[in-house]
């Protein structure tokens, strides 16, 4: 979610453990001080970049100089996207482009809730790549599962600005969330959708029947007037990161549902609802809807939370939502599978001071037959990560029974540990972090790489003088190193990759590779890919004032000589995150998600004022008066013909 939706609805924690639990900037403190961080840098600081008033120049009309595959641009935010130099680029798709047969053109004066189900959604995010065969004429094919996370009213419909929503809009904005999967095929090295394929799909927060699994499920905490056997939920939201599964499938994470609930309850469930931050109030769903009530439904909210998993080779196949991964707020759930066959998901709970958690599968993948793999993730082990100073990781699972997780202290089941994850996270002593975000792992080398985005909220008396990182406005990545490449292992070592801001700012106590250009530094890292050259491409969500430039892509050195170098690749429109960074299968092509083009118009200098649907910031990226900005798949291809991978 964006970070002016951060700041103005998740700015205070829900965990109570924050101020007495080491969070990672402790432990960091211990392990590092400011003399090995300036010996580091090795004096390498670059020099302070241009101003705002300076970003607000085209980003073309700058330049840097040339490294192997492409040209780095300078710092810069306008109201356009851009590559860097030697890469093409292309819209592949948008909010409101047609998937199915018989659909027109989109027009967003019209909009109803079958013309929303029938289209694109809003806010794409997570970006998932099924290969698909070849067509008869032998151009590439692929299935794109891409999650639509939130929605903005005010840039969503005409006339929305200083009145109140109606139960249609409502109604449309839910139509809006969950997911697309869309067939796109390669014509003469471009990506096209392809309208009315079979395998175009939108699942969303109205999509009936979806099918809650493993050992929460049938709870009588997860049972409502709607679903009395706790079976069966209607929706999913929210849908953040994801990730494919080795089997194909597609996870579908859902992050910030505390937001979309209304209401009051003092009953059994209120204590679980404020570690979850619910009622968050951000949308009046519930003034039209009983389930998004809690004074009406009290356990609805905890039929949220899950990672959903979709086949998106089967489009009448129901999604299910896979208890076992644990509920909180789910930043992608990507995967690996282990030397001996068991499969590890990873996974963030973002907001400040949550936790870090891995799942491990007890059944073993079969690459030989897919179905065979169908109800992995219904059994298995949820861990959560302890960040020791001495750099070891300990991963202690959540069991009921073991440890704290008893009844004595209010689980009387694992389904009970598992909607409740959080709580029976803090009873262990899980390591507060700052927005633990993409948790991104290397089946190469037996590594996995945290994006920690910020923390505004940490104090300064939760540093101190050797590494004053409080609050942290820019972030940070961890490396973690399984033993031997044993991703079900539950003692790991850690190392900081980056220590995100600008190097030149001494204050900040960044950490970059000495060859980080002006233009290489960044702030707030959110998601992240991995190519087979062991290169790590980070996408960010922070403030294009903070952070001197608009959001975008980086890639990030993360062995040799050359560790830690970062160098921009792409930049987002003004008000835009980017999401869902992706690799297709060969590697020659490279996925990402443009979020919320135009949001917080106030802080871009040529328009200094909200953005709204009549008078957005910028109209990408049609640029056609009338249609307002709209979130939307970009594709990157190297101009050399070359994969990503290849220097």
């Amino acid at each position: 979610m964006s970070e002016k939706f951060e700041r103005e609805f998740e700015d205070v924690p829900v965990n109570p453990k924050a101020a007495s639990t080491p969070t990672i900037g402790d432990v960091i403190d211990q392990r590092y001080s400011r003399r090995g961080v300036m010996a580091l840098m090795g004096g390498a600081a670059v020099a302070a970049t241009m101003p705002l008033a300076g970003c607000a120049q085209s980003v073309e009309e700058n330049s840097a100089e040339t490294a192997d595959d492409f040209t780095e641009m300078a710092r810069g935010v306008d109201q356009t996207h851009h590559a860097a130099g030697g890469l093409n680029d292309q819209v592949v798709i948008r909010w409101g482009d047609p998937l199915f047969d018989g659909i027109g053109a989109f027009n967003p004066m019209a909009q109803s809730v079958a013309d929303q189900e029938a289209r694109f959604g809003y806010n794409n995010d997570y970006i998932g790549f099924v290969g698909l065969p070849d067509d008869e004429q032998g151009r590439q094919r692929a299935l794109l599962c891409v999650n639509h996370e939130y929605t903005i009213a005010d840039l969503m419909f005409p006339g929305r600005v200083g009145r109140e929503a109606t139960a249609e809009e409502c109604a449309i904005e839910q139509a809006a969330h969950g997911g697309s999967i869309v067939e796109i095929v390669n014509i003469d090295g471009r990506w096209e959708y392809v309208q009315g394929s079979r395998y175009n799909r939108r699942i969303t927060t109205r999509t009936q029947g979806i099918e809650l699994t493993g050992p929460a499920a049938g709870h009588p905490r997860l049972q409502t007037s709607a679903d009395p056997e706790g079976r069966y939920v209607t929706g999913t939201m929210n849908n953040c990161a994801g990730g494919i599964t080795p089997w194909g499938t597609y996870l579908m994470a859902e992050e910030n549902f505390n937001g979309y609930f209304i209401g009051e309850t003092d009953g059994p469930e209120a204590a679980n609802h404020e570690r979850y931050g619910v009622p968050g109030g951000w949308y009046p769903w519930g003034r039209f809807e009983d389930r998004f009530d809690i004074s009406r439904e009290p356990n609805e909210p905890n039929r949220f939370g899950w990672a959903v998993e979709v086949d998106p080779l089967d489009p009448q196949s129901a999604p299910k939502k896979r208890t076992a991964l644990g509920r909180f707020k789910h930043e992608g759930a990507e995967s690996v599978v282990a030397p001996n066959g068991q499969v590890v998901f990873y996974m963030g709970d973002d907001q400040r001071f949550d936790y870090v958690y891995k799942f491990v599968t007890a059944g073993r993948f079969d690459a030989e037959n897919r179905a065979a793999n169908r109800d992995l993730l219904d059994d298995g082990t949820l861990y959560v990560a302890r960040f020791d100073a001495d750099g070891s990781v300990e991963w202690m699972p959540l069991i009921f029974g073991e440890g704290p997780l008893t009844e004595e202290n209010g689980f009387t089941s694992q389904g009970e540990v598992l909607i409740e994850t959080r709580r029976a996270a803090d009873l262990l002593g899980a390591t507060p972090m700052d927005r633990p975000e993409d948790v991104q792992p290397n089946a190469q080398n037996g590594r996995i790489y945290v994006m920690l985005t910020n923390n505004s909220r940490r104090s300064e008396d939760q540093t101190d003088a050797a590494n004053p990182r409080g609050p942290n406005l820019f972030g940070h990545i961890v490396e973690i190193s399984e033993p031997d490449g044993d991703f079900t292992s539950t003692r790991s070592r850690w190392e900081i990759l980056v220590r995100c801001g600008d190097p030149a700012d001494a204050e900040v106590g960044a950490e970059w590779g000495p060859n980080t250009t002006e233009s290489g530094w960044f702030g707030s890292p959110d998601n992240a890919a991995i190519d087979s050259a062991n290169r790590l491409y980070v996408s960010t969500d922070g403030s294009e004032v903070r952070n001197q430039c608009a959001n975008g892509v980086w890639r990030v050195e993360t062995e040799g000589l050359e560790r830690g170098n970062s160098r921009m690749m792409f930049l987002a429109p003004t008000g835009a995150e980017i999401c869902g960074p992706r690799l297709s299968d060969d590697e020659g092509t490279f996925f990402l998600a443009v979020q919320h083009p135009g949001l917080d118009g106030e802080d871009f200098p040529p328009h200094g004022r909200p953005s709204t649907f009549a008078d957005p910031s910028t109209r990408w990226p049609d640029f056609a008066e009338g249609m307002p900005p709209r979130s939307a798949v970009v594709a990157l291809t190297r101009a050399d013909g070359k994969t990503f991978s290849e220097v």
